[in-house]
C-alpha cells in the first residue's frame, strides 16, 4: 500500500513540475519578471550601486592615521661627539590629529555612503515605475490595435449588408420589373373594355390619361430607383473609407508600438527588438493603503528626503571635525643616531661607540586661523543649503502627490463611467445592426454608434492602464516596491 502512494505521489509531482514548466514556457515573461530584470541589469541602477561601494570604501581612508615619517642621513665624514664617531642619524615620527577628528571625519563619509545608498533606492524605484508605467503604454496600444481590427470586422459586416440591401434595390427597380407591371395594368384594361362592348372617344381620352399616368408612375418609380441605388453604392464607398481609415491608423499604431517596445528593452539592458509579452487584459491594481498613509510614508521614506537627511548630518560631522582641526597636531617619535667607535674619545670608556636613542614629541600650531574660520563657514553654509533642498524637494513630492491622486481619482472615476457607456453602446450598436440588416436604419447612424461603442472600449482600457499607472506613482513616491 506505502508502495501504492508513493507512486501516486510520484506523478502528482511530475505532472505538476510539467504544469509549471509548460506554463512557464507558455508565458516566460509578466510585469513582475521584468521588474526583477530591470532590477538587475538596468545600467543607471548599477552606476549608483557602484558609486555607493565606492562611497563605503572612503571611510576606511579618512579614519586612519597619517602614514609615519622615516627619515635617514648618512655622514659622509663621521661627526667626532665625546663619546665617539657618529656616522647615520635615524628618524621615524607619527603624527595624531586631535581626539575626535578622525571618528568625526569617518562619521561624514559613512552618512555620504548612506547618502548615496539613498540614491542607488530612488534610482531603482524610478526605473521601476518607468518600467511600469512603459508596460501600460504598451498595453493601451495593443488593446488598440486589437479593438480597431475588430471594428474593421465590424466593418465588413456593415459593408456585407449594404451591399445585400444594395443588389435588392437593383432587382426591385430593373427594367424588366417595370415592363412586367405595364403589360399587367395593359391587358386589364383591356378586358375591362371588352366586357363593357363599347367604345367611346371619352374611354379613348380616359384610357390615355391613364396611360399617360401609368407612364409618368414608371418614369417616378424608375428615378426612385436610381437614386437608391446610388445611395447605396454610396455607403459602401464610405465604409471601404472608413475601414481605410483604421488600417492606416492601425499601421501609425504598429510603428509606434515598436517604438515604446524599444524604449521599454533599454530599461532592461537588452536588445531593443526583443519581444515584449503584455496580457491579453488586464485587470486594476489595489493600492493597499489609504491615501492619508501614502502621503505620511512619502515624507518618511522617500530617498530623496532620506539622501539629504544624510547630507545634512554628514555635514554636522564635517563642521565638528573642521572645529576640531583648528586644533594642535601632535606627533611623537624617536630619533636614533648610530655612533662608532673613536680612538681620540674622552670620557668614560663604556660610553665610547654607543648608540643614542632620544624620544621625541612634536607639536602643530594652527596659528592661521582664516582657513579655519572658511572651512567652518563653509560647512554651515552648505548645512543651510541643504535645509532648503530638503524643503523644496518635499513642496515637491507634495505637488507630485496630489497630481498622482489627480490622476488615480479620475481614471477611478471614468472606469465606472466608461464601463457602463460601453455596455450601452453595444447594446444600441446591435440594435442598429439588426435594423440596419431589415432596412430599417441607415447607415449614419450605424457609423456614428459603432463609433462610439470603439471610443468607449478604448477610452475603458486607458482608464484601467491610468488607473494602474497612477497606482505605480503612488507606491514610487512613497518609496514602496515588492521587488527588493
Amino acid at each position: 500500500m506505502k508502495t501504492i502512494t508513493y507512486k501516486k505521489l510520484l506523478i502528482a509531482f511530475i505532472s505538476l513540475s510539467s504544469w509549471i514548466v509548460v506554463s512557464s514556457q507558455q508565458y516566460p515573461d509578466s510585469l513582475l519578471r521584468y521588474l526583477e530584470i530591470a532590477a538587475k541589469k538596468n545600467p543607471g541602477v548599477l552606476q549608483k550601486y557602484s558609486e555607493y561601494q565606492a562611497a563605503l570604501q572612503k571611510i576606511p581612508q579618512v579614519g586612519s592615521l597619517p602614514d609615519p615619517e622615516l627619515s635617514a642621513g648618512v655622514f659622509l665624514s663621521p661627526m667626532e661627539l665625546v663619546s665617539g664617531n657618529q656616522v647615520a642619524d635615524l628618524r621615524l615620527m607619527q603624527m595624531f590629529p586631535w581626539f575626535g577628528v578622525l571618528k568625526y571625519a569617518k562619521d561624514e563619509m559613512s552618512l555620504m555612503a548612506k547618502a548615496k545608498f539613498e540614491l542607488f533606492r530612488d534610482a531603482k524605484l524610478q526605473v521601476f515605475y518607468d518600467v511600469q508605467r512603459t508596460w501600460y503604454e504598451l498595453y493601451k496600444v495593443q488593446k488598440d490595435i486589437s479593438i480597431s481590427e475588430k471594428n474593421i470586422e465590424i466593418l465588413k459586416l456593415i459593408e456585407r449588408l449594404a451591399l445585400v440591401r444594395f443588389k435588392s434595390a437593383s432587382l426591385e427597380n430593373s427594367p424588366a420589373s417595370s415592363q412586367s407591371t405595364t403589360t399587367s395594368s395593359v391587358s386589364s384594361s383591356s378586358n375591362s373594355t371588352g366586357s363593357s362592348g363599347m367604345q367611346t372617344m371619352a374611354a379613348g381620352q380616359s384610357r390615355t390619361g391613364s396611360s399617360g399616368s401609368n407612364q409618368s408612375s414608371s418614369m417616378q418609380t424608375g428615378t426612385m430607383g436610381s437614386s437608391s441605388g446610388g445611395s447605396g453604392l454610396a455607403d459602401i464607398y464610405r465604409i471601404q473609407i472608413e475601414s481605410g481609415d483604421l488600417e492606416n491608423n492601425i499601421a501609425l499604431l504598429k510603428n509606434q508600438q515598436n517604438s515604446i517596445i524599444a524604449k521599454f528593452n533599454t530599461y532592461l539592458n537588452r536588445s531593443v527588438t526583443s519581444p515584449v509579452h503584455i496580457n491579453e487584459n488586464i485587470t486594476r491594481d489595489s493600492l493597499e493603503f489609504s491615501l492619508t498613509i501614502v502621503s505620511d510614508s512619502m515624507l518618511a521614506h522617500n530617498p530623496m528626503l532620506g539622501m539629504l537627511d544624510f547630507e545634512k548630518q554628514s555635514l554636522e560631522a564635517r563642521e565638528k571635525m573642521v572645529t576640531r582641526m583648528g586644533y594642535p597636531m601632535v606627533g611623537l617619535g624617536l630619533n636614533y643616531s648610530i655612533i662608532s667607535k673613536s680612538s681620540t674619545a674622552m670620557g668614560t670608556p663604556d660610553m665610547n661607540g654607543k648608540d643614542m636613542i632620544m624620544p621625541m614629541v612634536v607639536f602643530t600650531l594652527p596659528i592661521y586661523r582664516k582657513k579655519y574660520t572658511a572651512m567652518q563657514n563653509e560647512a554651515e553654509l552648505m548645512k543651510t543649503a541643504t535645509s532648503e533642498n530638503y524643503q523644496s524637494t518635499a513642496n515637491s513630492l507634495q505637488a507630485e502627490y496630489y497630481q498622482a491622486i489627480l490622476l488615480y481619482q479620475d481614471a477611478q472615476r471614468r472606469i465606472k463611467l466608461y464601463e457602463n457607456q460601453f455596455q450601452l453602446a453595444s447594446k444600441s450598436l446591435d440594435l442598429m445592426l439588426k435594423s440596419f440588416s431589415t432596412s430599417t436604419s441607415g447607415l449614419t447612424d450605424v457609423l456614428r454608434v459603432r463609433q462610439q461603442t470603439l471610443d468607449y472600449e478604448l477610452r475603458q482600457v486607458e482608464a484601467v492602464a491610468d488607473f494602474n499607472t497612477a497606482i505605480a506613482w503612488l507606491k514610487r513616491l512613497m518609496a514602496y516596491s515588492q521587488i527588493q
